[in-house]
């Protein structure tokens, strides 16, 4: 039975492929537990491109570890290896080939880690713990970006031990993103930077941020001709702001309220939760969001609806991504320390977890 395929393993009645479930709810959904997890909290996750046949999912922890696994269409999936910082990691990326990965940890450094031969080496350095990780290819060069807590974005051609590049930020780098010919990065302090990456990279715009609180997330989308236009950013306050670079008309851009509890009467108070990650469906262009409440959401932008809300897992979910033909929805349960050490339970074991989202994510039907 194929899961991830042209045909859906999940039918619509919602039945569990794994017979009845107990109170348990770690895994409200009835996804598919990826085995071997982490050992601590994960904090990144990403798929390979579509140039490696197969899907392989890349999770970096702060248990200072990065692992590969392969997921195979049945829904099984198989460890293959794994690769150390000396501190947490960060961020992953894959080069576009898909041979190589791209870590970057809280030890200062980034690392190539060669598939194929199973080695890491360092390709970059910053003062402070590396924070992003991005592989940009150009027609005239390509290079890995790093942004770091050390207020600095760099570029790296992966043979040198010098930059290519390095550009000053106005604050810590706290999330990227990129598209060719477009970059993205938001920092502390509600900083926002917009880059061109044609030819050479270079600043093209800082834009007055559009939410009121620390940036937690960004990803890029496309238009219908597969550009990059614009970014969904996240916030620690329960709120994505939709941002065209060039809106036509203005009132294309606008926020939304998310991952917040119902406390909508005056009476009782509303929880608010971190946005911990965004991800943009990669044939449907909808969005899914991820959060401190435990719970992952699906979004329609365009017809600026919610498709779906996820039942509430027993923890946080840290980190999502959707596999390259969009068939495969990823996300990461696991403490993102969002109410501090005093709810850290080392005994919590951490999950990733597979969904199918090939039906899920579809545009709501135009009126």
């Amino acid at each position: 039975m194929s899961l991830f395929g042209t045909t859906s393993g999940f039918g619509s009645g919602g039945t569990s492929m794994f017979g009845s479930t107990t109170t348990d709810n770690h895994n409200p959904m009835k996804d598919i537990e990826v085995t071997s997890s982490p050992d601590d909290s994960i904090g990144c996750l990403s798929f390979s491109p579509p140039t490696l046949p197969g899907n392989f999912l890349i999770a970096g922890s702060w248990a200072n570890d990065v692992r590969c696994w392969e997921v195979q269409d049945s829904g099984q999936t198989i460890p293959k290896a794994q690769q150390m910082h000396t501190g947490p990691v960060l961020d992953v990326c894959w080069s576009d080939d898909g041979s190589k990965v791209f870590t970057a940890s809280c030890d200062k450094t980034a690392k190539m880690w060669d598939l194929n031969s199973n080695q890491a080496i360092q390709i970059a350095q910053h003062d402070a713990p590396v924070k992003t990780v991005h592989w940009i290819k150009a027609p005239n060069y390509s290079c890995v970006m790093t942004g770091s807590w050390d207020k600095t974005l760099k570029f790296w051609d992966t043979r040198s031990s010098n930059p290519m590049m390095v550009l000053q930020l106005p604050e810590r780098c706290y999330c990227a993103d990129v598209i060719y010919p477009m970059a993205v990065v938001a920092t502390a302090e509600r900083g926002l930077i917009v880059y061109q990456l044609e030819n050479q990279p270079s600043e093209f715009r800082r834009i007055e941020s559009p939410l009121k609180h620390q940036h937690r997330c960004v990803a890029i989308f496309k238009d219908k001709q597969n550009k990059p236009t614009g970014f969904a950013l996240g916030s620690i306050e329960g709120r994505v702001a939709i941002h065209y670079i060039n809106p036509n008309p203005a009132k294309d851009n606008f926020t939304f309220k998310c991952h917040r509890s119902n406390g909508t009467n005056t009476s009782a108070p509303q929880d608010i939760y971190a946005v911990n990650g965004i991800a943009f469906h990669p044939v449907h262009g909808t969005l899914a969001t991820v959060g401190s409440d435990g719970r992952f959401s699906f979004w329609d932008k365009d017809a600026r609806t919610k498709l779906k809300t996820s039942e509430q897992l027993d923890q946080p979910i840290s980190a999502c991504c959707f596999n390259h033909n969009g068939n495969i929805f990823a996300y990461a349960s696991s403490y993102d320390w969002s109410k501090g050490h005093e709810f850290y339970n080392p005994q919590k074991k951490n999950y990733i977890f597979l969904r199918n989202a090939a039906e899920e994510l579809k545009p709501r039907n135009k009126k």
